[in-house]
């Protein structure tokens, strides 16, 4: 399915672009050309884009301005300590037990035969509890097809990795807290802090200490869906990862507007056709206001979008967690989709140790480690997005909120608070289960 949608897309590029190419070869431009949504990325001058603007096989051209957003910052500390430095509770981190993660692990599920995915700051991929799991890890490490940096210019002024890396490099503390929340584990410790901490990973760097572009968020998203080697040639659709995480946003008032919002979609959409699942972060605001997720890629119908629970009795939704439904594109769409924990979340931060974060960002991993979870146990819902996306959402606890937004009441289930409700790895898994015991020859 996978190279089929690849070569689909592919070909239909490389005969529409040929002719732009051409003449950005001509003007000795230097150019971008993407797979998952037929577009190139380039600077232009004024003259130049004049140009462009006057060939009828140029459809529209889009802004690629900077992109500034607003990571959450940490709570915790860089203690290099196994376990408490950032979780008072013996065991594992409360987020994972809330999700029912560690009842799925009893049943033999880890995520073994999973390859998760991420977009985001970038990697520490020799944290101890990250390096057995990622994909290129070996003596010595091979990062072809396991990793790709989009960031070729300096965004904010320089950061602590520089440009075009060839192996993973986190130049803040974000993305490589959402990839242990999504399969961190330290086999010397014991201490686990990932949702499936048997799967592989894989990553692409697509900010600038939090500040992309709309151009380095489809780069990855078009790396994923066929990864190269470190030269961005001979890519395979065969490496492509089973879920993404995408904890991120990218606001109208930030680059990403009406005249290119139809780009990044279309890759979302591209990518769940060819069998990716992409997870994506709610968005976070002070005081969160109804249809205040107006952003890709949480705004859009194929990306399973993830609100911010607290750890109280009652799951309790954060007044910072954004709310739908998604109205700037005229929509009304229903948003969120499901709800997952993210405050206080412990997880993996650059060097050795553990940290807290808070956040949507932190919700959506949870979220994607299910999804590695629930395909890890039942080898059918691989590459199949729906299918997956169906079983959690149904299999969610519901949580109901008093208001409305949208003509959508918070009692409704779905709502535009919290979605169908909170994620839960067991109750998702039992479903699988008893669909497969009623039908026999597996979930279709």
């Amino acid at each position: 399915r996978l190279r089929r949608s690849y070569d689909t897309l592919a070909a239909a590029a490389r005969q529409s672009q040929a002719p732009i190419v051409r003449w950005l070869r001509q003007q000795g431009v230097a150019f971008r050309a993407f797979t998952v949504v037929n577009a190139i990325s380039a600077e232009l001058t004024s003259t130049q884009l004049r140009a462009l603007a006057a060939r009828a096989d140029v459809r529209y051209l889009a802004d690629d301005p900077v992109v500034r957003n607003k990571l959450p910052g940490s709570d915790g500390s860089r203690d290099a300590a196994p376990k408490d430095a950032c979780n008072n509770l013996p065991g594992v981190p409360w987020g994972i037990e809330r999700v029912n993660a560690d009842d799925v692990w009893a049943l033999g599920a880890r995520g073994q035969g999973i390859v998760v995915a991420g977009q985001d700051t970038g990697y520490d991929f020799d944290h101890p509890s990250l390096i057995a799991q990622y994909r290129g890890n070996g003596a010595p490490p091979d990062h072809n097809y396991n990793w790709h940096d989009a960031i070729h210019a300096f965004i904010n002024g320089g950061n602590a990795c520089g440009l075009n890396v060839v192996s993973p490099c986190d130049d803040s503390n974000h993305g490589t807290h959402t990839m242990g929340t999504m399969v961190g584990e330290n086999d010397a410790t014991g201490f686990t802090v990932g949702v499936a901490p048997d799967a592989q990973w894989i990553g692409c760097r697509n900010m600038e200490e939090g500040d992309g572009t709309p151009s380095t968020y489809l780069e990855c998203f078009d790396w994923f869906l066929a990864p190269t080697d470190l030269s961005g040639s001979n890519p395979d659709p065969s490496k492509a990862p089973h879920v993404i995480n995408n904890s991120w946003g990218c606001p109208t008032s930030e680059g990403c507007t009406s005249a290119n919002w139809s780009q990044m979609n279309t890759a979302v959409n591209n990518l769940t056709a060819a069998g990716v699942l992409v997870v994506a972060s709610a968005g976070n605001a002070m005081g969160a206001t109804c249809s205040s997720i107006a952003a890709p890629a949480a705004m859009y119908a194929n990306s399973l979008t993830v609100a911010w629970t607290s750890n109280t009795p009652g799951n309790s939704l954060h007044t910072s967690s954004m709310r739908g439904p998604v109205t700037a594109d005229g929509s009304n769409r229903m948003k969120p989709d499901i709800s997952a924990p993210g405050s206080g979340v412990c997880s993996t931060v650059p060097g050795t140790g553990f940290g807290t974060l808070s956040g949507t960002s932190m919700a959506g991993p949870h979220v994607a480690g299910v999804a590695a979870l629930l395909m890890s146990a039942f080898p059918t819902l691989k590459n199949d997005p729906p299918a997956v996306r169906d079983v959690m959402l149904q299999s969610a606890l519901p949580l109901p909120q008093a208001g409305s937004c949208g003509g959508f009441a918070g009692s409704d289930r779905p709502n535009p608070f919290t979605g169908w409700g909170l994620v839960d790895a067991l109750a998702a898994y039992q479903r699988v289960q008893a669909a497969m015991y009623l039908f026999g020859d597996g979930f279709e």
